[in-house]
């Protein structure tokens, strides 16, 4: 049985690592590309898009896909809502893997928004030096915030506009608790925005911002396809994989 997973994730890696070389499995993880050099998973890897719910469900026709596992990155809803379009069509079970979001403990001062220029419109309310975490792609949200200084951290320079007064700190997680405590201090950061990406690889942010007494502006994720089964954990996720091979070999 022939697998696709469309990866981005620790979590997607780590599935592929667990069903790479298992008898009567070909995995293929399929990458979007946005990243210039991403840590490859094992197995077969194509990297770019797909060209829109129809292009994947021809390739899922094609390639035969018996099983199909949604591993991308949480906020990755356009190519979500294909890969549940193009597998109800061509009648692939589908699967999502997502990692638990966070949640706030004692002590934090979230502020929760819908989207990035929901973020936008809370900040000039809550700092004046901003650490901005989102991610290359949407800074144009904060574009207007000209009042406002902004360390953005991603992992490939950023694109498209983005706010005037800017530091960007290329850099790629995990990161370190210590780290993060000097980099808030360094550049004497007030305010904290982030999206509920999950996981531990960037969470030390927030314990950093909690022990400063820092407010963090978090903005959530967006929600899965109707109907779509969901699994926080690799492991679980191939089990599903391994039922529907034993499905498929009966």
């Amino acid at each position: 049985m022939h697998v696709l997973i469309l990866g981005g994730t620790t979590e997607g890696r780590r599935l592929a690592e667990l069903l790479h070389g298992r008898p009567g499995l070909a995995v293929t993880t399929s990458l979007a590309g946005r990243v210039a050099s991403p840590r490859l998973p094992p197995g077969e890897v194509r990297v770019g898009g797909f060209g829109g719910t129809e292009a994947l469900t021809a390739w899922l026709r094609e390639r035969r896909i018996g099983a199909l596992v949604d591993a991308t990155h949480p906020f990755a809803a356009t190519m979500s809502r294909h890969a549940a379009r193009a597998a109800a069509t061509a009648e692939v079970p589908l699967l999502a893997l997502r990692r638990p979001g966070w949640t706030p403990g004692e002590g934090d001062d979230w502020h929760e928004a819908g989207s990035s220029e929901e973020a936008a419109a809370l900040l000039p309310a809550l700092g004046r030096r901003v650490f901005l975490t989102t991610g290359r792609m949407g800074l144009a949200a904060f574009a207007g915030l000209d009042d406002l200084w902004f360390l953005v951290r991603s992992v490939d320079p950023p694109e498209g506009p983005r706010p005037a007064r800017a530091q960007t700190l290329l850099d790629r997680g995990p990161f370190t608790l210590d780290g993060e405590r000097e980099l808030l201090r360094r550049h004497r950061i007030d305010v904290v925005v982030t999206k509920d990406s999950g996981g531990a690889a960037t969470a030390p942010k927030l314990t950093a911002a909690r022990e400063a007494g820092l407010p963090v502006v978090v903005v959530r994720r967006p929600p899965l396809p109707a109907g779509v089964p969901v699994t926080p954990t690799p492991e679980a996720a191939a089990h599903w994989v391994t039922e529907q091979w034993s499905r498929t070999a009966g």
